[in-house]
């Protein structure tokens, strides 16, 4: 009996994804299902229908309902009767769409698969961590990708990445109901258990602070973004899915749950994850620790000028600008004989997208002879004229 013509099958997938080295094929054991596509791949490439549908269906076997298995699993039945050229020929049965949806997902799936995250370099935005941070999440957006770093020494270091969809129309939320997802520096705010949602969120959630101070200051508004599961019928969404969360699959959070940490825990959006040397990270901490010694002891020197020059002409806090500022500081350091301050538990990030624009949050002693407090605090720093200055200062 001859083979069944197989034709391009997938080719409109691979015209996306040129030069996919599919890595060596792996057993069920160690099965993901960017490990399994690149196995039915594989097969598909060689010729081998029959074998390729093996593995589809141990990748079925695997992922119950992986939706995009079963697309692939019908153009291989469907291979028995015709030559297929395109992907999704079962397209009569699927909605136009969903098969495009599909399609997208395996794309960035794949993709994630052939380009790894260089080894030898770090994410350009973890300038810092302090020892009680375990890991810090980064959301790479263009990619559909979520990347966990656990905290080597202050240094992040890669253990695991997921797949994960976005919102509807992308990234820069400015809005409430926009269907975008927020892009910048935030932390996990809470822990929702699967009983306190309803089935569209999996098997639970974790609300970021979304907006936070940087997003209020430029007008952005919105509410309610979260990492989040999947129903109980789906194993995974399509790449822009949302309503502006982080979407994964129920497995996927679960693994991703383990590492998090409530109000510690720091979530990057970006939209490409900028990568760079180790030395040139510890450059930019060093010249902003620095800067911030340099905050601190003007601080307490009760020196209005020296302690003001570490202020931009465009700072603001919450409720004042810089001329309101220095007003309130002057009141303040007229009563004051002496002043202590004590900076620790420090932790650095650069903002995606930005050159220059670091968020700066550490818990801050503060003692003087009429008032002692221990707060935790989060500045905004950025680069002006060559100089480290803070743009927003208040309480964390």
């Amino acid at each position: 009996m001859a083979q069944p013509r197989v034709g391009s099958l997938l080719a409109a997938l691979l015209l996306s994804v040129s030069s996919v080295a599919a890595p060596a094929y792996a057993a069920d054991a160690a099965l993901t299902p960017e490990r399994g596509l690149s196995n039915v791949l594989q097969a598909v490439e060689a010729n081998k229908l029959d074998l390729a549908l093996d593995r589809v269906d141990s990748l079925i076997k695997a992922y119950p309902n992986f939706r995009l298995a079963y697309l692939i699993r019908g153009d291989l039945l469907l291979a028995h009767t015709q030559p297929l050229h395109t992907f999704g020929n079962v397209s009569k049965m699927v909605p136009p769409q969903k098969v495009e949806d599909l399609r997208e997902e395996a794309l960035a799936r794949l993709r994630a698969l052939r380009d790894k995250p260089p080894s030898k370099l770090v994410p350009g935005y973890v300038l810092q961590l302090y020892p009680e941070q375990k890991h810090v999440i980064i959301v790479d957006s263009s990619r559909s990708r979520l990347y966990v770093f656990a905290n080597a020494g202050g240094r992040p270091q890669l253990i695991a990445d997921y797949y994960v969809t976005i919102g509807k129309r992308g990234v820069e939320k400015t809005r409430q109901g926009d269907q975008r997802t927020p892009i910048g520096v935030y932390h996990v705010t809470a822990d929702l258990s699967r009983q306190k949602l309803s089935d569209l969120y999996g098997v639970g959630a974790y609300p970021i602070n979304y907006p936070n101070e940087w997003d209020r200051r430029l007008g952005r508004d919105g509410s309610g973004i979260w990492l989040h599961g999947t129903p109980s019928n789906t194993y995974s969404r399509p790449p822009r899915a949302s309503d502006g969360c982080i979407v994964l699959s129920n497995r996927d959070l679960e693994a991703v749950g383990k590492d998090v940490q409530v109000g510690l825990t720091p979530v990057i959006i970006a939209e490409h994850i900028e990568w760079t040397d180790a030395h040139s990270l510890d450059a930019e901490r060093n010249a902003l620790d620095a800067a911030l010694e340099s905050w601190r002891k003007d601080w307490e020197s009760r020196d209005l000028k020296r302690y003001l020059r570490h202020y931009s002409s465009r700072f603001r806090s919450r409720d004042e600008n810089l001329a309101g500022w220095i007003a309130h500081k002057r009141r303040v350091n007229a009563n004051k004989s002496w002043i202590k301050v004590g900076v620790s538990r420090i932790a650095m990030f650069r903002y995606p997208r930005e050159r220059g624009f670091v968020v700066v949050t550490f818990e801050q002693n503060y003692r003087s002879n009429n008032l002692s407090n221990t707060m935790r605090k989060r500045q905004y720093w950025v680069r002006e004229g060559g100089d480290w200055k803070i743009i927003y200062e208040g309480p964390a």
